[in-house]
């Protein structure tokens, strides 16, 4: 609560108050967002890079103990804080709730690194080429995928990976398998809880169209020959079941696709808790 400013000269102070209270609480909060989402992987021991992608610079956190591996699998973040309420778009989208990459941690394999998106997690001049329309309306335009497929092989090239296994939360599902549609080194896709067709998406969350964003249901015959699974919370408000049924429906029926509805998770439980569990019912 603001402080209440009374007597001659009061509403005068009282905004410059209010401007002061504002510019430190949205300096301060974005400062510690990235601080607090960072340390998810750095307590970890995990080792944080920068990775110039092109139109963006790309945060990445990657275990201390990988050094090669055959097979390397990717986390995808999700969309972060893209809005603060309906209508008033957030200034950063680095995540209150890092989720792809709390995943990544609970990954038994050992050969699993995290991939941020576009302008999370960064800051100064590594901020170039962030414009809302990023977190927005173009979450899924061809320079974030671009850039995200460039990401991604920089760190197959740094552990001398073969192929890739790529598994995206949220929003970070559809960058997974846009990037997977473009690239013939991925063996196997994931989703949790993933935007595979956002047109679907927002129709049934009475949103805006994403104008300007590719979308993953658009790319399924690049896809139909590549093995996936995408699970879904039975739970999940914010996307449903309907969004992964909407985007099998482009494929054939002897597509190697599965979706997996877990009952009880929504869109953020119980994903990691049950993570090393999940993931042994994704075949190898």
């Amino acid at each position: 609560m603001l402080p209440t400013v009374v007597g001659r000269g009061g509403k005068g102070l009282a905004a410059i108050l209010l401007c002061a209270l504002l510019s430190a609480c949205i300096g301060g909060d974005l400062q510690a967002r990235r601080a607090a989402s960072a340390m998810t992987a750095t307590e970890a021991g995990w080792q944080r890079l920068d990775l110039d992608a092109g139109a963006f610079v790309l945060a990445a956190f990657v275990p201390p103990g990988l050094r090669q591996t055959d097979s390397l699998t990717v986390y995808i973040e999700g969309d972060g804080l893209a809005w603060i309420n309906a209508s008033t778009p957030s200034l950063d989208p680095t995540p209150l709730n890092p989720l792809a990459l709390k995943l990544a941690l609970r990954d038994p394999s050992g050969a699993a690194v995290y991939l941020a998106r576009p302008c999370q997690f960064v800051a100064g001049a590594a901020r170039h080429g962030c414009q809302r329309k990023y977190w927005t309306g173009q979450r899924f335009a061809p320079e974030v995928v671009d850039a995200s497929a460039r990401a991604i092989e920089q760190l197959k090239q740094r552990f001398g990976a073969q192929r890739l296994v790529l598994v995206g939360y949220s929003g970070g599902a559809a960058v997974a398998s846009l990037v997977a549609a473009q690239r013939r080194d991925v063996e196997r896709l994931v989703t949790v809880a993933g935007n595979l067709d956002h047109r679907t998406w927002t129709t049934d969350q009475r949103l805006s169209p994403l104008e300007g964003s590719l979308n993953p249901a658009d790319a399924s015959a690049q896809l139909q020959a590549l093995p996936q699974t995408h699970f879904v919370g039975g739970q999940d408000r914010i996307i449903g079941a309907a969004v992964a049924r909407a985007y099998a429906g482009r494929f054939a029926p002897d597509a190697p696709l599965s979706i997996k509805v877990m009952p009880t998770f929504d869109h953020h439980c119980c994903w990691v808790e049950q993570w090393p569990d999940l993931l042994r019912d994704v075949a190898p």
